[in-house]
């Protein structure tokens, strides 16, 4: 079918479809006027790979729609279609996650420990608890009910009938022990 440049306007004595209602009648349309649909909507969004794509798509979806109205301009209509169908598919590409997206999420450091963190943890609390061990029964309570228990100094020393300067002293004492214990025990 020979138009003029402005696209659906039909060349002076070249017949057009007439106003139809049939989904077959449209996707026949549309093979038949592939090329210059593809033309069109090639010059519109700028890349005739885009324009194949959305084609291929509005031939599949005509099947779908509803034909309950009757098309006027068939030809208007399969071109408004197909840019529609390009819309939505640029929106939905937009959405998805692009490859550098995709690298940098599998990159994320695993922040579980592997087995062996697990297993120098599992030996580091054997270790402190055999410190713990070589520490007064007084400074070892101390120390578990402020940093295991969370309680005050105050608190302990109310409920061990001292006073507040003497648990400050134990616990920093106790403090001191540990961390001299812990790191002779690294060096080894």
């Amino acid at each position: 079918m020979i138009k003029h440049a402005k696209f659906g306007a039909p060349a002076p004595g070249v017949e057009t479809p007439g106003p139809s209602r049939d989904s077959s009648t449209l996707r026949e349309l549309l093979v038949d006027r592939y090329g210059d649909l593809k033309k069109s909507l090639t010059r519109r969004l700028g890349s005739g790979d885009w324009a194949d794509e959305a084609l291929q798509d509005t031939f599949l979806t005509l099947d779908r729609e509803n034909a309950n109205e009757t098309i006027r301009n068939p030809m208007a209509y399969l071109l408004r279609a197909a840019i529609n169908t390009a819309l939505n598919q640029r929106r939905a590409e937009s959405r998805r996650l692009s490859d550098a997206e995709i690298d940098g999420i599998l990159e994320i450091p695993d922040e579980n420990p592997d087995s062996l963190r697990i297993i120098e943890g599992r030996s580091d609390i054997a270790r402190f608890k055999a410190i713990l061990m070589g520490l007064s029964p007084r400074a070892r309570e101390i120390l578990i009910a402020v940093r295991l228990d969370g309680r005050t100094q105050s608190e302990i020393a109310a409920h061990l009938g001292i006073s507040l300067s003497l648990v400050e002293k134990e616990l920093r004492s106790a403090h001191e022990y540990c961390l001299r214990r812990f790191k002779a025990g690294r060096a080894k």
